[in-house]
């Protein structure tokens, strides 16, 4: 509790004589928040204007490619990963904005001002978890529901989930703003991490991120189970013999790319929600409000990461943004592409897009584990 004494206290006096500490303790004022030295406000401030404008860029040309190319903008999985970018671009304004005001240029504001950034951040963040988990579901029903995938998701059933998601995380985000804040002001029991924030509400927002990564590291496992009992039962069909150079079992690249993304996922996420789920229960040092101070950072590294994960894996949107190029350089006289953008045209390689199932009406045990491998193959 030595960093939230009272203000003239003989402890609190004592504490200001420590050179390695923030000078104000008392935590009157936004100071005690304002933990960072002027090395770490240097690394931390390169990582955001490293980050946040490339961020920025990816996400919207993955944004402009979806909106600008209607077959595009008529499937459900990149309504979803429009979804995506749209959330990491606010990811980017908002947290690196807000971020460096507040720790590198030290600007106060009031609690009203404070929240109403803060509500933009968690929006922004939240939003994007939330996308991550409806490509999750989304690829699973393409796998497990193969045959009735384009029955059960379509356009206006994903811009409906795109709705409610948005709906649900601005009306959390804004719930300090809305009242729902720490009745002491800026002493215990606020949070330690963030000023005007109820521990309640830091538990319940904390606890809602992880059920939403759990739910997608719960997809992409089943995802990766109907992938092995399909390579399974192709083999006791197939046989065991493969033609030409030995291929990686399928379910192994699955393994692989999904393993990579979950990696990155947790990575990123986990460390801030550690010290978040601290924060409720122990009295963070400032020790342990500047290292969270640099693990909020991975989130927006992981808003970063998204595109590269999601979106530009993906053949037809890397086709498209060669479409809209070639259009934008034909403004410019460039000489005009010799191909064309197809829509159907897919990737072996691409697993980790989401692509429509060509099986319905199958009916027998072999047309629909030829049906579930091609679903698996352009995932």
């Amino acid at each position: 509790m030595d960093a939230w004494t009272i203000p003239g206290s003989q402890e609190s006096r004592e504490a200001k004589n420590d050179s390695t500490t923030i000078g104000n303790k008392s935590c009157v004022d936004l100071a005690c928040y304002m933990v960072l030295s002027e090395a770490e406000k240097k690394a931390i401030g390169s990582i955001c204007f490293l980050a946040g404008p490339f961020t920025f860029l990816e996400n919207s040309v993955v944004l402009l490619v979806i909106l600008f190319t209607a077959a595009l903008r008529q499937r459900p999985s990149y309504l979803f990963i429009g979804s995506l970018a749209l959330a990491d671009v606010f990811a980017s304004c908002f947290f690196t904005t807000s971020f460096l005001d507040f720790h590198l240029f030290q600007h106060t504001d009031g609690p009203t001002a404070y929240l109403f950034k803060l509500g933009g951040v968690t929006m922004a963040f939240t939003s994007s978890v939330g996308s991550l988990l409806l490509t999750a579901l989304d690829r699973y029903l393409c796998i497990h529901q193969a045959s009735s995938y384009k029955v059960l998701v379509t356009r206006h059933r994903a811009l409906l989930s795109l709705l409610t998601l948005w709906s649900a995380t601005t009306i959390i985000s804004l719930l300090p703003l809305m009242g729902w804040r720490c009745p002491t002001g800026l002493i215990p029991p606020c949070s330690h991490l963030f000023p005007y924030i109820s521990s309640a509400y830091l538990a319940c927002w904390t606890s809602f991120i992880l059920v939403l990564l759990a739910l997608i590291l719960g997809a992409y496992a089943l995802i990766l189970w109907k992938a092995h009992r399909h390579e399974a039962s192709m083999t006791s069909l197939q046989g065991a013999a493969v033609s030409g150079q030995a291929r990686m079992r399928m379910d192994i690249r699955l393994a692989r790319t999904f393993g990579l993304i979950l990696l990155i996922l947790v990575g990123c996420w986990l460390p801030a929600l550690s010290f978040m789920i601290a924060d409720v229960s122990v009295v963070l040092s400032f020790t342990q409000q500047r290292a969270f101070a640099f693990c909020s950072t991975l989130c927006l590294v992981n808003s970063a990461v998204n595109p590269l994960l999601y979106a530009l894996r993906c053949r037809e949107l890397r086709e498209a943004l060669l479409q809209l190029t070639y259009r934008l350089c034909e403004m410019g006289k460039c000489k005009k592409p010799t191909e064309r953008f197809s829509p159907e045209s897919h990737d072996e390689q691409d697993m980790s897009c989401t692509a429509l199932s060509e099986s319905e009406g199958l009916n027998t045990r072999a047309t629909h584990i030829t049906s579930v491998s091609a679903a698996v193959n352009k995932h």
